[in-house]
């Protein structure tokens, strides 16, 4: 069996659910190779009563093959193909139900449900059918569901208005590891790298753990990039597009969306992306900020005026994978050795300081508790300047009910930053807008960010806290 890396409050809800005497019906969810079937088969290997996984981009009929050929697998006689998937369920609910009768525990699991609803079949339906009038009736009973379309699992179970309405009893999303996972994982399979290292894997592969197994041990981290994104196999420069090809049905839509925010670096508001796409600011764009949000690929920051205000949060790309793909690999020409050619070029600076400050605000939770703040109630958001020009933005912004507020200014290098006068004078004016625009009452903390700290000098005193890559670990 394999170790699973992390997911520590993940494995602790599903062994909780299926300990408990009741029926349980658990949807996991995420974006595609974030682990969500690996953790299924470790935790629950050779004690399912049926397993089966819908065929990605198949056809009604190849899905009804994959049901065949799974219960075939588990030693269910299956008379005909059934015609549709009320039909298949009730084979599934007929097969099983010597085993639940008799008592024993009965785990079935369905992954990539979202594929087998293909050509408007209506399998939620018969998922509901199944559950409600028979399944949901056992104590011994645990099923389980699974889906890299989140769109469609949001839409069609967790947040049904039909049979599957209020139905499941644990929801669980899967994210990309953090850093510290990350971390986790390359010592498990015998990587000797430094966290400068594994950061810098994260700002390409973002934590995705199929993206990491590519990695080889035996190379560097240059020679891996360039043999995944650069080499005449060019394993991942198709991978943007399955992803969104995996996660939507109608993937142009929300790539102009991911390809309109990586041009700002500071994140665009629901306005300015409708501006940017020349589309309506309407439901149905909401709708796409939200599917994005929910597959871990964009982040939405509620911002501070006078007041808290959501409806004006600021979207920026947070799926690391695709910033590099969008910045390097979408527009780049072919050259075998090109990240190798390129590595420590100011384009490849600018974007570690981007993707840096992006991280940051991935791990807000561990800066928190850096700062020894996890007894302390907090409120984390971002804030844009609405008289400067250009307008002043600071990304992470911590407001303490202890009526303290941590101005963080977040800054990548490989050594200690040498904070000069200039950039303090331009992190100080920042501090200064941002309490007059808001006129928040709070004393203002000013906060690095760093990788390796702040240089001592005569700045360095002028700074209240200090977090460093180590904190984000």
């Amino acid at each position: 069996m394999n170790t699973i890396i992390g997911r520590e409050q993940e494995i602790k809800k599903l062994s909780a659910a299926v300990d408990r005497v009741r029926p349980e019906f658990i949807a996991l969810y995420g974006r595609r190779r974030v682990g969500k079937t690996f953790l299924i088969n470790q935790m629950f290997r050779n004690q399912f009563a049926f397993k089966m996984t819908g065929v990605i981009e198949g056809t009604l009929k190849d899905q009804f093959t994959a049901f065949v050929d799974a219960m075939n697998d588990y030693g269910f006689d299956v008379p005909e193909q059934p015609k549709d998937w009320m039909q298949a369920f009730i084979m599934l609910k007929n097969a099983l139900k010597k085993k639940v009768n008799n008592g024993e525990q009965c785990i079935v699991f369905i992954d990539e449900l979202p594929a087998m609803d293909a050509e408007g079949s209506n399998v939620a339906g018969a998922v509901g059918y199944f559950w409600n009038n028979w399944a949901s009736q056992y104590d011994n009973f645990v099923f389980i569901i699974c889906g890299s379309a989140t769109s469609w699992m949001i839409t069609n179970v967790i947040d049904s208005k039909g049979g599957l309405h209020d139905r499941i009893t644990v929801e669980m999303p899967i994210h990309p590891f953090t850093l510290k996972e990350t971390e986790q994982y390359l010592e498990y399979q015998h990587f000797l790298w430094n966290r400068q290292m594994v950061l810098q894997a994260y700002m390409i592969f973002g934590g995705i753990p199929y993206y990491l197994s590519l990695l080889d041990k035996e190379e560097s981290l240059v020679q891996n990039v360039d043999r995944l994104f650069f080499s005449q196999d060019i394993q991942m420069r198709r991978e943007f597009r399955r992803l969104f090809n995996t996660l939507y049905k109608n993937p142009e839509k929300y790539i102009d969306i991911i390809k309109a925010l990586n041009k700002s670096r500071k994140g665009l508001t629901r306005e300015e992306i409708a501006s940017e796409l020349k589309c309506s600011n309407n439901g149905h764009l909401g709708k796409q900020l939200e599917d994005l949000v929910c597959c871990d690929l964009i982040r939405k920051n509620i911002v501070r005026e006078k007041e808290i205000k959501r409806k004006d949060a600021i979207y920026q790309l947070c799926d690391f994978f695709s910033l590099f793909y969008l910045t390097f690999i979408e527009r780049a020409e072919v050259e075998q050795q090109y990240w190798s050619h390129h590595i420590n070029t100011p384009e490849v600076n600018s974007w570690m300081g981007l993707t840096y400050e992006r991280i940051c605000m991935a791990h807000i939770q561990q800066i928190k508790h850096s700062l020894h703040l996890d007894t302390i109630s907090t409120l984390s958001y971002s804030w844009r300047s609405k008289t400067s020009t250009p307008a002043a933005q600071i990304d992470i912004i911590i407001e303490r009910a202890d009526k303290i507020v941590n101005i963080c200014e977040v800054k990548y290098c490989q050594y200690e930053y040498n904070l000069d006068k200039d950039e303090y004078e331009r992190i100080n004016k920042r501090k200064n807008a941002f309490i007059q625009e808001t006129g928040l009452r709070h004393t203002p903390w000013l906060t690095m960010i760093t990788t390796e700290g702040v240089a001592r000098g005569k700045y360095s005193e002028m700074i209240q806290t200090q977090v460093t890559l180590d904190d984000l670990f």
